[in-house]
């Protein structure tokens, strides 16, 4: 579960922000408990604010470490793409990223300085007994591990001013460091629109129905009977929508290998009466289609127990479905692995459905740059659990509200003089 996330000097973030998932609340069933942390951690975080007021960002960042973890070993030969604050001394100043995890327990916490030129510093610790321990830590082109992980000595070896130490090490078989990098990983970041093509098809592939072994492993199935189960929790989750859909399906292509799955006819199929007529796709509304495309990423986060963050949750998403959403990840019954759901939204009617310590808030800093802050802790003034967020929300009683100013906009108008 992720335990926190802080990141400095990212487009609007200048000075450092942090995202935490330490409840606040511990007397709830939503708020999990963590003994080995000595806290609990919640499985939902919702950030508001006004437009450009930087809440994307905060999540992007997020996103932007796990691509680096992924990718910077074979994309950042030619430069890391840092993108730092445009303004002030942003373009000068390192790029900082920390986060931490709770893998099997214990307590990870991962840390990196860079900027486009090189890796400045980079690490890895754990906390065994709640005391912290480096697996290794990196200065410049300097790696040094924790006794006992020769494994990881290859590491130095590929290591190069471009590169995350990281990236390398979970190449070799020492499991503190693939079973991090395994949980950071498994994080899955959906944008606005999360109907496209490769969303799409993860569903997809829950509905399909695979004649051989072969087909069952590319999907990731062990066995046809997991592939049913599976296709069955989907089902229930697209009816849980009540859009009307009774079933899906799926036609194969004519053509003998389809590996991204892009190219199958998917078709929603409908009650009208006593009939059942399937719908293509394409001409389902965005609400449903994009329904239709989360149902796969958010079984597998609630099978695995991963992190799913998502902007702009209200985007193309009916209220009632966002609420539907939170509730699952709230549940201990739907929500047994600790899957935590992240996200951006303006539907203040979330708000009811969310605790003070779930609830994060974002604004622009005379300097343009982004601040967030806990919604618990507003101001230094403990909010009221009893406190109606939307209501306090919407009167401007933690900001994060946008400053209309209709004057301007009046006299352009030519309404007032």
């Amino acid at each position: 579960m992720l335990i926190r996330f802080e990141v400095s000097n990212f487009r609007s973030i200048l000075d450092p922000v942090e995202l935490s998932l330490v409840a606040v609340d511990t007397d709830r069933i939503e708020a999990r408990g963590a003994p080995n942390l000595g806290e609990s951690l919640l499985p939902v975080a919702a950030v508001y604010g006004p437009n450009a007021s930087g809440k994307s960002n905060v999540l992007i960042a997020l996103n932007w470490l796990l691509r680096a973890v992924r990718l910077s070993l074979r994309f950042w030969d030619d430069g890391i793409p840092t993108l730092p604050f445009a303004f002030v001394d942003g373009p000068d100043r390192r790029t900082d990223f920390t986060i931490e995890f709770l893998v099997a327990g214990v307590r990870f916490e991962y840390q990196v300085e860079l900027d486009r030129s090189a890796v400045h510093y980079e690490g890895l610790f754990h906390y065994p007994e709640r005391r912290r321990k480096k697996v290794f830590e990196r200065d410049g082109d300097k790696l040094t591990l924790q006794r006992g992980l020769g494994n990881l000595s290859g590491t130095r070896e590929l290591l190069t001013p471009r590169s995350l130490a990281l990236s390398i090490a979970r190449r070799f078989d020492e499991p503190l460091v693939s079973d991090f990098a395994d949980t950071l990983l498994a994080s899955r970041f959906l944008g606005p629109r999360p109907f496209g093509r490769d969303t799409a098809t993860h569903t997809t592939r829950l509905f399909d129905e695979f004649p051989d072994g072969e087909q069952l492993m590319l999907a990731g199935f062990d066995d046809l009977g997991e592939s049913q189960a599976r296709r069955e929790e989907a089902l229930t989750l697209l009816r849980m929508a009540d859009l009307g859909i009774e079933d899906v399906v799926v036609d194969r292509p004519r053509a003998a290998t389809d590996d991204a799955g892009g190219r199958r006819r998917v078709r929603l199929v409908h009650r009208a009466g006593d009939n059942r007529v399937p719908l293509d796709f394409a001409d389902e509304s965005e609400g449903t289609k994009t329904w239709f495309a989360l149902v796969g990423p958010v079984l597998e986060a609630l099978r695995t127990g991963s992190l799913l963050v998502f902007d702009e949750l209200d985007a193309s998403l009916h209220p009632t479905l966002s609420a539907q959403l939170v509730r699952l990840f709230h549940d201990p019954a739907t929500n047994p692995a600790g899957a935590q759901l992240v996200f951006t939204s303006h539907d203040t009617s979330l708000l009811n459905h969310l605790n003070r310590d779930e609830v994060w808030l974002t604004e622009k800093t005379p300097q343009g740059s982004t601040r967030l802050g806990a919604l618990a802790d507003f101001a230094g003034e403990r909010v009221r659990r009893s406190q109606n967020l939307e209501r306090a929300y919407l009167h401007g009683r933690f900001g994060a509200l946008p400053d209309v100013d209709r004057t301007e906009v009046l006299r352009v108008l030519g309404l007032i003089g």
